[in-house]
């Protein structure tokens, strides 16, 4: 009999913490945290952590020989299977650190890109994840000669595979040449969707934010979508699309779009640039907010730096301070939004007050009004019905009377018939 049950990795988080203004792109307590939330997530378990305080990072080492020496120690007496850094290593610090440790050897960026390989369903969302960590991997191939070497499956082994991995490099730069040609028909086909969903009239409401806010808990609440959600960093990947209908009966489609994180480089917002792409061409984002967070700031200032790096800034913003359900009182902070609404997606507390805050901030708001539309113009009364909300409709003497939700433009085109 054969045991073919996984074992769990254990795993040692590591970190040099510099004193940086930007506490965002140091290694903080927070950081570490939720470096080890991103661990769980990969189905790892954290059985100690190590930070160095020092000014600057060893350009060989990423940290100092003594520490290293310390580390070291710590793999053999915790018997861990994998060190993880707080940072992106170097492809010498790589090699360095896993000649030296002799234990498998991550960073956040591949062990994000793990989590992306084990969470992308769609067959784009597999090509991205797969491209990204080809290009990423492809100058550090030395670095993981041993975790390449064993075979069966682990943290930061999800993805191309080790065949791939091992073989030339002229294989694997044809191999990155030909997803990323894919990606390209790929995104031409989703232009042309986007192309008719403007011609149609479609509003698009992006649902943006750090990761594990609610966003998809929101959008199964607000559709129910049955959406998968679940309380783990990057729950879900690939955007999700689903509609609602609003009271002046225009059609918004909202768009789930994978989380953000802090010391996100940017060669992996590139990577994802097609997936974040939905919130540059929306016309409306909802910024969902862990408001329960204490982290709650800084995350803000996450999603608004990358929303920022991809191009989707000056849109109207609603702002969705999300999990209310868990505070005494609602939480004030500087971000700058059209709309703030206080909701619990969990437990669908207002989000009637939401679906208002997305009627107001969408374009093409309608206006209620009562027409009598003449009889010779049968092509308005079937126009109406088609583009607008009739709310009553009955035949006068003089024409069709109907009591109506009209936009801008219908209005001026009915406006001598309005009563």
């Amino acid at each position: 009999m054969e045991n073919n049950e996984q074992k769990q990795e254990r795993v040692i988080l590591a970190g040099v913490c510099r004193g940086l203004r930007d506490v965002l792109w140091d290694t903080t307590d927070e950081s570490m945290k939720e470096l080890g939330e991103l661990v769980k997530t990969a189905g790892g378990f954290v059985v100690g952590e190590m930070v160095q305080n020092k000014a600057d990072i060893e350009t060989a080492t990423y940290m100092g020989e003594g520490k290293l020496e310390e580390l070291k120690a710590a793999v053999l007496a915790l018997d861990a299977d994998v060190v993880v850094f707080d940072d992106e290593l170097s492809p010498v610090q790589m090699r360095n650190i896993t000649d030296f440790l002799e234990v498998k050897v991550l960073d956040r960026s591949m062990l994000i890109l793990d989590i992306f390989a084990m969470r992308a369903k769609s067959g784009e969302g597999k090509l991205q994840v797969e491209l990204a960590q080809l290009k990423y991997r492809l100058p550090r191939l030395r670095g993981f000669g041993i975790e390449m070497s064993r075979t069966g499956a682990g943290i930061g082994t999800r993805g191309p595979g080790e065949t791939r991995l091992e073989s030339d490099r002229r294989h694997i730069r044809r191999r990155i040449g030909a997803l990323e040609e894919e990606i390209r028909e790929l995104k031409k086909h989703r232009s042309l969707i986007r192309d008719r969903r403007k011609k149609d009239g479609v509003i698009v409401a992006a649902l943006v934010g750090y990761t594990n806010a609610g966003k998809s808990t929101l959008l199964n609440t607000l559709t129910d979508a049955s959406v998968f959600a679940e309380d783990k960093l990057f729950a879900t990947l690939d955007p999700t699309s689903r509609s609602i209908t609003l009271d002046d009966n225009r059609s918004v489609l909202l768009v789930d779009t994978v989380g953000f994180i802090r010391k996100l480089p940017h060669h992996l917002i590139e990577a994802f640039k097609s997936t974040l792409e939905e919130a540059v061409v929306a016309d409306i984002l909802l910024h969902v907010i862990d408001a329960s967070g204490e982290e709650m700031d800084n995350q803000i200032t996450v999603v608004e730096q990358v929303l920022s790096d991809i191009g989707a800034v000056g849109k109207p913003v609603v702002a969705v301070f999300n999990k209310c359900d868990k505070l005494d009182e609602y939480p004030v902070t500087s971000l700058e939004s059209d709309k703030r609404v206080y909701i619990s997606a969990k437990h669908k507390k207002n989000i009637d007050k939401l679906i208002e805050a997305i009627a107001e901030t969408a374009p093409g708001r309608k206006t209620r009004v009562r027409a009598c539309i003449p009889y010779s113009e049968g092509a308005l009364v079937n126009e109406l019905h088609e583009k607008q909300k009739v709310i009553s409709e009955e035949y006068g003497e003089n024409g069709t009377v109907m009591e109506l939700m009209v936009d801008a433009k219908m209005y001026d085109k009915m406006r001598e018939y309005i009563l």
